[in-house]
């Protein structure tokens, strides 16, 4: 990791991130079937049909507790909401125990005075990366001490936008992420979803696996845009011009990261309707 000046650190006060990861099929077959001689695709498949049957079709998506990370995308924003830049960590070798790393290194030392902002990331993000903490022994003692960090609901230093959108799920969110992005011109899902992981995974399409992840990453951070203008703390025309800084940023910046492009051919203004 490039070590920035301390001005430079303390320049950014929202850390948009986003993880993905794919079960792990080893924890799977230690804890699920001990004994049974079966290889990893079968454990995991075998797991998914139990979940599919146990909830009657409606999903098959491993828990939280049998998986682990193989990308983290976090986009560093001013407090005047101005984007700074977009990075994958541990790029290009992407492994889980750096990952987990570096991520609480940032959440707890470069960058502890900002505020984490994540889609979900209190019922997803938030606990896979503690449980790859407890894994590897990696140390992210404010984060568990400090009763206002992240691990606080109703404070500021994680605004998870699935929680503050759901007035604390007092609703679901049907459509999630996708739906609001959609709402305001951004490209949503294209294609990938994260049900597919696991198989880019399991094709060595990690590079594939990462650009997915920015452009999450990108569609939490127009929403949370959003967010921030029904909340009142951000005008309606300030947060037009930022979103025209961030696609010229996004054009200046496809040639360092490719995933951009894509973002951009799928890229629509805000047209709300009826």
């Amino acid at each position: 990791m490039r070590i920035q000046q301390n001005s430079q650190y303390d320049e950014v006060k929202y850390l948009v991130f986003d993880v993905e990861s794919v079960p792990d099929p080893k924890l799977i077959r230690m804890v699920r079937y001990p004994g049974e001689d079966i290889d990893d695709r079968t454990a995991v498949g075998k797991y998914r049909d139990e979940i599919l049957e146990a909830t009657e079709g409606v999903s098959e998506f491993i828990p939280v507790t049998f998986q682990y990370p193989v990308s983290v995308t976090v986009a560093k924003v001013r407090g005047d909401y101005t984007l700074i830049d977009i990075v994958c960590l541990d790029e290009p070798k992407f492994r889980p125990r750096e990952l987990t790393r570096l991520f609480w290194l940032g959440t707890e030392s470069l960058y502890a005075h900002a505020s984490l902002v994540t889609f979900n990331g209190r019922g997803f993000d938030i606990p896979l990366l503690e449980l790859m903490a407890y894994r590897y022994g990696i140390s992210a003692s404010r984060h568990f001490k400090d009763k206002f960090a992240g691990r606080y609901r109703f404070g500021t230093k994680h605004i998870d936008l699935q929680d503050w959108i759901t007035n604390y799920n007092a609703i679901r969110m049907n459509g999630g992420l996708n739906l609001l992005a959609k709402v305001i011109g951004k490209p949503g899902k294209m294609g990938t979803t994260g049900d597919k992981v696991y198989e880019m995974f399991l094709e060595g399409k990690i590079r594939e696996i990462n650009d997915y992840c920015i452009h999450d990453v990108l569609d939490t951070y127009f929403v949370f845009l959003r967010t921030r203008v029904i909340s009142g703390d951000l005008p309606l025309d300030r947060e037009q011009e930022i979103v025209r800084l961030t696609k010229k940023f996004i054009e200046e910046n496809q040639e360092r990261i490719p995933a951009f492009a894509e973002y951009l051919k799928n890229w629509g203004d805000w047209d709300p309707w009826p």
